[in-house]
């Protein structure tokens, strides 16, 4: 029973991961898409109201709002991965292989470094960065490129260890 819950957490925690990261790609994909082929005429209408207003560009306040939607989501995120780390660790905390155990704990650690260390920067960096102009780039934008690079090189990460841990679990012929 705790084997099949741990495999399944783990699959959610592991797709979980990549559904953030296919989200908050597509949130500021999106915007270009419906910006440059919108087929609904009030939005079309909307749109050209608000580039016609002063310092709005329709295209700023939608990447805006997208930005807001990922810090939401990321901080969330973050705090359900812990609890499913923590869960995890827990179930297979039994287990005889310590390399499995340890791949948990590793990205369990890993989540609570992204989320209560590096998300709340890219939040509080990303946020100073909205609508200012990136000609010449801000000094900010290497920041938040380089949190960017170290959360998204740490999620990759994660992926891995718990890769691992699915096959140690998997592997293990006996129950936990």
């Amino acid at each position: 029973m705790k084997r099949d819950a741990a495999l399944f957490l783990l699959g959610a925690w592991m797709l979980g991961i990549l559904a953030m990261a296919l989200v908050a790609m597509e949130n500021f994909y999106t915007i270009d898409r419906l910006l440059e082929s919108a087929s609904h005429a009030r939005f079309k209408a909307a749109v050209e109201a608000l580039d016609n207003t002063e310092g709005a560009p329709a295209r700023d306040v939608l990447r805006y709002v997208s930005s807001e939607l990922n810090r939401l989501f990321f901080m969330a995120w973050g705090v359900g991965e812990a609890a499913i780390g923590a869960v995890l660790v827990w179930l297979v905390w039994g287990l005889p292989d310590r390399r499995v155990r340890g791949a948990l704990i590793g990205a369990w650690v890993l989540t609570l470094i992204l989320t209560f260390a590096i998300t709340p920067p890219i939040i509080s960096v990303g946020r100073a960065l909205d609508f200012v102009p990136r000609d010449p780039p801000p000094p900010e934008l290497a920041t938040f490129g380089m949190l960017h690079a170290a959360y998204s090189i740490a999620d990759i990460v994660k992926l891995g260890l718990g890769l691992f841990a699915a096959w140690g679990i998997s592997r293990s012929g006996k129950q936990l």
